[in-house]
């Protein structure tokens, strides 16, 4: 007899789950691409995606992983002459680089300490060090790590300098508070899979119109990824190559969802999830990692007789419920619990109450239940207010 039914829970920083009401209209019969009806889908998409990102600006979509987009800004703003300061504090910031290093752009590299975010100070003195310097790459939420970055405090510096600002916003976009227009960021990118609550397999890319003057000067080595040829075909609330369809009808789903919530309060309950978390995780005697913490996923060092990797696998195979590990340097010394898109204060119960039963199972010594009542505890605060 198996006293755990066979029911999965997701709480991975991307993937997350999906609503039902949107899995639904992903269920529906497909339909063509270039019809007035597709259309009709497409341009209450664009439209909603500007209010996720706080932008006047169009929003451009590819049917890829964020990473495509990601690869989509590089390749479309490389000239001579021009050079890029990757960002790098994780897994992610890592992935500018190489990304930058496959296009042969001469890239300079900005090393911060994992689980710390950059320091501004650092960013000004590589920018007025180096006149080539024009283009900063770096992440809202660095996922590897669990850090949230000052993006708006970078934009800022950019500015002094006449240097682009490019923010992998793919996991941090609706966790972490992002104003694109307000903030003077010049690129931004997300991805479906993070707090937009769609399966993986979009990916989206929003200009400024000073990073547009940058692209007309380029020559975009890039053929699906060509940014001017899916301007042209997002002007007129189309797509150059077939999108991916289903995906864009549950698209127009979840930005209706969104925007029913409103953007100010999918931040405030993001925020109010990960203080709850991290309070739980502590309440365990557990040491947090990141020391500037993103609200999309909580980062948490793993005591040193145990290995994260075995201790995720235990939680996944035994319960069905999947967190995510350390990627890198930091395999098998942190976990990672996402408090991101579509979840609320019971997913956060399901989630706690599996890491006592693990912290248990390898010998761990601390109260049972602490966690889960101090999770229960803030939650009853915060609930006690709206009623």
């Amino acid at each position: 007899m198996r006293v755990t039914p066979r029911k999965k829970y997701l709480l991975t920083p991307g993937p997350t789950p999906v609503p039902e009401e949107i899995l639904l209209t992903q269920a529906e019969p497909i339909i063509h691409h270039r019809t007035p009806e597709f259309k009709k889908i497409f341009t209450e998409v664009s439209e909603g995606l500007k209010y996720v990102f706080q932008t006047k600006n169009p929003v451009l979509v590819f049917s890829s992983s964020g990473t495509g987009a990601m690869e989509s800004a590089v390749a479309n703003l490389k000239q001579d002459g021009i050079k890029f300061l990757s960002v790098m504090g994780g897994k992610f910031g890592e992935r500018w680089t190489e990304i930058c290093k496959a296009f042969g752009a001469d890239c300079e590299v900005l090393e911060v300490k994992w689980g710390q975010s950059p320091d501004t100070k650092d960013i000004e003195t590589k920018l007025s060090g180096d006149k080539a310097i024009k283009v900063i790459l770096t992440t809202l939420c660095e996922t590897s790590t669990g850090s949230v970055y000052d993006v708006k405090a970078i934009a800022k510096i950019a500015k002094k300098y006449d240097a682009l600002v490019v923010v992998d916003a793919i996991s941090g976009l609706l966790a972490d508070e992002f104003r694109m227009d307000d903030w003077g960021i010049d690129i931004a990118i997300a991805g479906s899979q993070k707090g937009l609550m769609l399966p993986p397999g979009l990916s989206f890319i929003s200009l400024s119109g000073r990073a547009w003057e940058y692209v007309d000067k380029s020559k975009p080595q890039a053929y699906y990824f060509n940014l001017k040829k899916a301007m042209s075909s997002g002007e007129k609330y189309d797509t150059p190559w077939t999108p991916a369809v289903s995906l864009v009808i549950g698209l127009r789903k979840a930005l209706e969802l969104i925007k029913e919530e409103k953007i100010e309060n999918v931040w405030k309950r993001h925020n109010f999830l990960a203080a709850t978390c991290r309070q739980a995780i502590e309440g365990l005697g557990l040491k947090l990692f990141a020391q500037n913490p993103s609200s999309a996923v909580t980062s948490v060092m793993m005591p040193d007789s145990i290995d994260s990797a075995e201790f995720v696998k235990f939680i996944r195979n035994e319960f069905g419920i999947s967190i995510a590990g350390g990627q890198g340097a930091l395999k098998g010394k942190i976990f990672r619990i996402a408090h991101l898109g579509y979840m609320n204060i019971f997913d956060l119960l399901v989630g706690i109450a599996a890491i006592e039963f693990a912290l248990h199972n390898f010998g761990y010594k601390f109260s049972l239940g602490k966690g889960i009542l101090k999770l229960e505890e803030e939650f009853l605060k915060e609930y006690k207010k709206e009623i």
